[in-house]
């Protein structure tokens, strides 16, 4: 993926008017999550369960490598877009890597330590905020107009 596309992508979401802030952004790091291969996208909406964020998003990587591309490009592309993190923790090897901007709190973990720690457990008063199948790496739109490759990708 280019940092164009990506950018035009980010740019749009942000700009939607169905999501106000902070949920642009938390959909916005949505996003970058499902289209680095992140699994098991959550948002949850927290604002009137929680007095430390408004939105938490969840991710699991399936390597460290892969969780460290995904909390970097997540920066990279809401710093662009004037979203100020505060604290950056766990992004030297960690199983577990949180960002947060504040308003949206961004957890990406590992496969196998997701299972550990049980942070949805924590919110089960929490709304859960919809994912379009369109911000997945590969999503049932790219399957049904038939822009998967011979292994049932879709890299653009």
């Amino acid at each position: 993926m280019s940092q164009e596309f990506i950018n035009n992508e980010i740019k749009k979401i942000i700009d939607d008017k169905e999501f106000n802030y902070p949920r642009n952004m938390a959909m916005a790091a949505a996003w970058v999550l499902g289209n680095l291969k992140g699994i098991n996208l959550k948002v949850f909406d927290v604002s009137h369960t929680s007095s430390l964020s408004d939105y938490y998003v969840l991710a699991s990587a399936t390597n460290t490598t892969q969780a460290n591309a995904m909390a970097s490009e997540i920066v990279r592309c809401l710093r662009n877009h004037e979203l100020n993190f505060l604290s950056k923790e766990g992004v030297n090897g960690s199983d577990w890597i949180l960002l947060d901007a504040g308003d949206i709190i961004i957890h990406i973990f590992l496969e196998t330590a997701r299972e550990i720690y049980g942070l949805e457990e924590l919110w089960t008063d929490a709304k859960s905020v919809s994912i379009p199948q369109s911000y997945y790496f590969s999503s049932e739109d790219a399957e049904a107009a038939g822009k998967l490759d011979d292994k049932g990708r879709d890299f653009f």
